[in-house]
Protein backbone atom coordinates (compact mmCIF):
# COMPACT_ATOMS: atom_id res chain seq x y z
CA UNK A 1 0.00 0.00 0.00
CA UNK A 2 3.00 2.32 0.40
CA UNK A 3 3.38 2.23 -3.38
CA UNK A 4 -0.32 2.43 -4.18
CA UNK A 5 -1.26 3.77 -7.62
CA UNK A 6 -4.68 5.31 -8.10
CA UNK A 7 -6.63 3.86 -11.05
CA UNK A 8 -10.10 4.26 -12.53
CA UNK A 9 -11.16 1.04 -10.75
CA UNK A 10 -9.99 2.47 -7.44
CA UNK A 11 -11.93 5.69 -8.06
CA UNK A 12 -15.07 3.60 -8.62
CA UNK A 13 -14.37 1.62 -5.44
CA UNK A 14 -13.86 4.81 -3.46
CA UNK A 15 -17.12 6.25 -4.78
CA UNK A 16 -18.97 3.06 -3.78
CA UNK A 17 -17.43 2.93 -0.29
CA UNK A 18 -18.31 6.59 0.35
CA UNK A 19 -21.98 5.56 0.51
CA UNK A 20 -21.45 3.19 3.42
CA UNK A 21 -21.42 5.62 6.40
CA UNK A 22 -24.52 7.32 4.96
CA UNK A 23 -26.80 4.29 4.74
CA UNK A 24 -27.17 0.62 5.59
CA UNK A 25 -28.16 -2.51 3.70
CA UNK A 26 -25.43 -2.34 1.03
CA UNK A 27 -23.79 -5.58 -0.12
CA UNK A 28 -20.66 -4.75 -2.11
CA UNK A 29 -18.84 -7.44 -4.10
CA UNK A 30 -15.29 -6.54 -5.17
CA UNK A 31 -14.31 -8.69 -8.14
CA UNK A 32 -11.05 -9.02 -10.02
CA UNK A 33 -8.82 -11.58 -11.66
CA UNK A 34 -6.12 -13.13 -9.45
CA UNK A 35 -3.08 -10.83 -9.36
CA UNK A 36 -4.96 -7.55 -9.73
CA UNK A 37 -4.78 -6.60 -6.05
CA UNK A 38 -8.38 -6.69 -4.87
CA UNK A 39 -7.30 -6.70 -1.23
CA UNK A 40 -4.89 -3.80 -1.66
CA UNK A 41 -7.59 -1.66 -3.26
CA UNK A 42 -10.09 -2.54 -0.52
CA UNK A 43 -7.73 -1.78 2.37
CA UNK A 44 -6.49 1.42 0.74
CA UNK A 45 -10.05 2.72 0.27
CA UNK A 46 -11.00 1.84 3.86
CA UNK A 47 -7.92 3.68 5.16
CA UNK A 48 -8.39 6.72 2.92
CA UNK A 49 -12.03 7.15 3.94
CA UNK A 50 -11.41 6.33 7.60
CA UNK A 51 -14.19 3.74 7.66
CA UNK A 52 -15.01 1.88 10.86
CA UNK A 53 -14.92 -1.66 9.48
CA UNK A 54 -15.11 -5.01 11.24
CA UNK A 55 -13.05 -7.62 9.37
CA UNK A 56 -14.35 -11.16 9.81
CA UNK A 57 -11.73 -13.82 10.48
CA UNK A 58 -11.86 -17.58 9.99
CA UNK A 59 -9.14 -20.01 11.03
CA UNK A 60 -9.91 -23.69 10.44
CA UNK A 61 -8.25 -26.63 12.19
CA UNK A 62 -8.78 -29.02 9.29
CA UNK A 63 -10.06 -29.37 5.73
CA UNK A 64 -12.26 -32.27 6.82
CA UNK A 65 -15.14 -30.16 8.09
CA UNK A 66 -18.69 -29.90 6.78
CA UNK A 67 -20.49 -26.70 5.85
CA UNK A 68 -22.33 -26.44 9.16
CA UNK A 69 -19.01 -26.78 11.02
CA UNK A 70 -17.59 -23.87 8.97
CA UNK A 71 -20.64 -21.71 9.64
CA UNK A 72 -20.51 -22.39 13.38
CA UNK A 73 -16.76 -21.62 13.50
CA UNK A 74 -17.44 -18.31 11.72
CA UNK A 75 -20.04 -17.37 14.35
CA UNK A 76 -17.70 -18.43 17.14
CA UNK A 77 -14.90 -16.26 15.73
CA UNK A 78 -17.19 -13.21 15.53
CA UNK A 79 -18.44 -13.78 19.08
CA UNK A 80 -14.88 -13.95 20.39
CA UNK A 81 -13.83 -10.82 18.47
CA UNK A 82 -16.81 -8.80 19.69
CA UNK A 83 -16.66 -10.35 23.18
CA UNK A 84 -20.29 -11.47 23.19
CA UNK A 85 -21.70 -14.75 24.43
CA UNK A 86 -24.75 -15.36 22.28
CA UNK A 87 -25.08 -15.57 18.49
CA UNK A 88 -28.35 -13.65 18.83
CA UNK A 89 -26.28 -10.56 19.73
CA UNK A 90 -24.04 -10.73 16.65
CA UNK A 91 -26.19 -8.74 14.23
CA UNK A 92 -27.01 -5.89 16.66
CA UNK A 93 -23.28 -5.53 17.38
CA UNK A 94 -22.34 -5.52 13.68
CA UNK A 95 -24.79 -2.66 13.08
CA UNK A 96 -22.35 -0.37 14.92
CA UNK A 97 -19.78 -0.61 12.09
CA UNK A 98 -19.77 1.18 8.75
CA UNK A 99 -19.33 -2.25 7.15
CA UNK A 100 -18.40 -5.88 7.77
CA UNK A 101 -15.53 -7.06 5.57
CA UNK A 102 -14.89 -10.57 4.30
CA UNK A 103 -11.43 -10.50 2.73
CA UNK A 104 -7.93 -11.90 3.37
CA UNK A 105 -8.34 -12.79 7.04
CA UNK A 106 -11.43 -14.79 6.16
CA UNK A 107 -10.48 -16.37 2.82
CA UNK A 108 -6.72 -16.79 3.17
CA UNK A 109 -5.97 -17.01 6.88
CA UNK A 110 -3.56 -19.89 6.12
CA UNK A 111 -1.15 -17.30 4.73
CA UNK A 112 -1.14 -15.63 8.15
CA UNK A 113 -1.29 -18.77 10.29
CA UNK A 114 0.79 -21.33 8.41
CA UNK A 115 -0.24 -24.26 10.60
CA UNK A 116 -3.97 -23.64 10.05
CA UNK A 117 -6.39 -23.98 7.14
CA UNK A 118 -7.94 -21.05 5.26
CA UNK A 119 -11.45 -20.91 3.86
CA UNK A 120 -10.16 -20.86 0.28
CA UNK A 121 -8.24 -24.08 0.96
CA UNK A 122 -11.36 -25.65 2.41
CA UNK A 123 -13.49 -24.74 -0.62
CA UNK A 124 -10.78 -25.99 -2.98
CA UNK A 125 -10.55 -29.30 -1.10
CA UNK A 126 -14.32 -29.82 -0.84
CA UNK A 127 -15.28 -28.69 -4.33
CA UNK A 128 -19.03 -28.59 -4.98
CA UNK A 129 -19.76 -29.78 -1.45
CA UNK A 130 -18.67 -26.34 -0.23
CA UNK A 131 -21.82 -24.88 -1.83
CA UNK A 132 -23.61 -26.05 1.31
CA UNK A 133 -21.91 -23.25 3.27
CA UNK A 134 -23.24 -20.59 0.90
CA UNK A 135 -26.74 -22.09 1.05
CA UNK A 136 -26.62 -21.88 4.85
CA UNK A 137 -25.55 -18.22 4.61
CA UNK A 138 -28.34 -17.42 2.13
CA UNK A 139 -30.89 -19.12 4.39
CA UNK A 140 -29.67 -17.12 7.40
CA UNK A 141 -29.79 -13.90 5.39
CA UNK A 142 -33.38 -14.54 4.35
CA UNK A 143 -34.33 -15.57 7.88
CA UNK A 144 -32.95 -12.33 9.37
CA UNK A 145 -33.45 -10.09 6.38
CA UNK A 146 -34.85 -7.17 8.37
CA UNK A 147 -31.81 -7.17 10.65
CA UNK A 148 -29.39 -7.35 7.73
CA UNK A 149 -30.95 -4.17 6.34
CA UNK A 150 -29.04 -2.37 9.11
CA UNK A 151 -25.65 -3.84 8.12
CA UNK A 152 -23.30 -3.12 5.20
CA UNK A 153 -21.20 -5.99 3.89
CA UNK A 154 -18.02 -5.86 1.78
CA UNK A 155 -16.99 -9.09 0.10
CA UNK A 156 -13.77 -9.78 -1.74
CA UNK A 157 -15.35 -12.18 -4.20
CA UNK A 158 -13.79 -14.91 -6.30
CA UNK A 159 -14.92 -18.34 -7.41
CA UNK A 160 -12.16 -20.64 -8.61
CA UNK A 161 -13.08 -23.19 -11.26
CA UNK A 162 -10.69 -25.95 -12.38
CA UNK A 163 -10.59 -26.29 -16.18
CA UNK A 164 -8.01 -28.32 -18.11
CA UNK A 165 -5.64 -28.37 -15.18
CA UNK A 166 -5.82 -24.61 -14.62
CA UNK A 167 -7.62 -22.48 -12.04
CA UNK A 168 -9.94 -19.90 -13.54
CA UNK A 169 -12.02 -17.25 -11.83
CA UNK A 170 -15.71 -17.60 -12.66
CA UNK A 171 -16.26 -13.84 -12.72
CA UNK A 172 -13.25 -12.72 -14.77
CA UNK A 173 -11.57 -15.55 -16.69
CA UNK A 174 -14.39 -17.30 -18.54
CA UNK A 175 -15.32 -14.90 -21.33
CA UNK A 176 -19.05 -14.48 -22.07
CA UNK A 177 -19.99 -16.69 -19.12
CA UNK A 178 -18.10 -14.33 -16.78
CA UNK A 179 -19.82 -11.32 -18.34
CA UNK A 180 -23.22 -12.93 -17.80
CA UNK A 181 -22.38 -13.85 -14.20
CA UNK A 182 -21.26 -10.31 -13.38
CA UNK A 183 -24.33 -8.83 -15.08
CA UNK A 184 -26.58 -11.01 -12.91
CA UNK A 185 -24.68 -9.93 -9.78
CA UNK A 186 -25.06 -6.26 -10.67
CA UNK A 187 -28.82 -6.75 -10.64
CA UNK A 188 -28.68 -7.81 -6.99
CA UNK A 189 -25.63 -6.12 -5.44
CA UNK A 190 -23.18 -3.25 -5.69
CA UNK A 191 -20.33 -4.63 -7.80
CA UNK A 192 -16.88 -3.13 -8.37
CA UNK A 193 -14.45 -4.92 -10.66
CA UNK A 194 -10.74 -4.25 -10.20
CA UNK A 195 -9.13 -4.18 -13.64
CA UNK A 196 -6.55 -1.99 -15.35
CA UNK A 197 -5.62 -0.45 -18.64
CA UNK A 198 -2.19 -1.24 -20.07
CA UNK A 199 -0.88 2.17 -18.94
CA UNK A 200 -2.20 1.64 -15.40
CA UNK A 201 -0.63 -1.82 -15.28
CA UNK A 202 2.75 -0.42 -16.35
CA UNK A 203 2.53 2.33 -13.72
CA UNK A 204 1.65 -0.14 -10.96
CA UNK A 205 4.53 -2.47 -11.83
CA UNK A 206 6.99 0.44 -12.00
CA UNK A 207 5.79 1.67 -8.58
CA UNK A 208 7.12 -1.62 -7.16
CA UNK A 209 10.02 -2.20 -9.54
CA UNK A 210 11.33 1.23 -10.50
CA UNK A 211 13.97 -0.16 -12.86
CA UNK A 212 11.54 -2.36 -14.79
CA UNK A 213 11.61 -1.75 -18.55
CA UNK A 214 8.34 -0.83 -20.27
CA UNK A 215 9.05 -3.31 -23.09
CA UNK A 216 9.53 -6.12 -20.54
CA UNK A 217 6.29 -5.21 -18.78
CA UNK A 218 4.42 -5.20 -22.09
CA UNK A 219 5.89 -8.62 -22.87
CA UNK A 220 4.54 -10.01 -19.59
CA UNK A 221 1.18 -8.31 -20.11
CA UNK A 222 0.82 -10.40 -23.27
CA UNK A 223 1.78 -13.51 -21.30
CA UNK A 224 -0.16 -13.01 -18.06
CA UNK A 225 -2.68 -10.30 -18.82
CA UNK A 226 -2.96 -7.02 -16.91
CA UNK A 227 -2.15 -8.61 -13.55
CA UNK A 228 0.54 -6.58 -11.77
CA UNK A 229 1.35 -9.15 -9.08
CA UNK A 230 2.05 -11.89 -11.62
CA UNK A 231 4.10 -9.50 -13.74
CA UNK A 232 6.18 -8.33 -10.76
CA UNK A 233 6.85 -11.93 -9.73
CA UNK A 234 7.87 -12.85 -13.28
CA UNK A 235 10.29 -9.92 -13.60
CA UNK A 236 11.86 -10.68 -10.22
CA UNK A 237 12.38 -14.34 -11.05
CA UNK A 238 13.22 -13.81 -14.73
CA UNK A 239 10.54 -16.26 -15.90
Amino acid sequence: MRNFVTTSSYDHLLETFQKLPKGKGHIVHVLGAPGTGKSTNIYQAIEELGLNVYEAKLILPSQDLNSRDIFNLMLESIREDLEIRSSSHILPNLEKFDAVLFADQFHDSHLINRDKVGFSQWTDYNGLKSLGFYLICINEYLKYRNEFKNINMLLQTAWRVHLRGEKNDLFTDMGPFSSLSVALMRGLFDVVEISYSEEETINIVKSHLSDACTDDIQHYIKKYGKKPRFICDAIKTGL
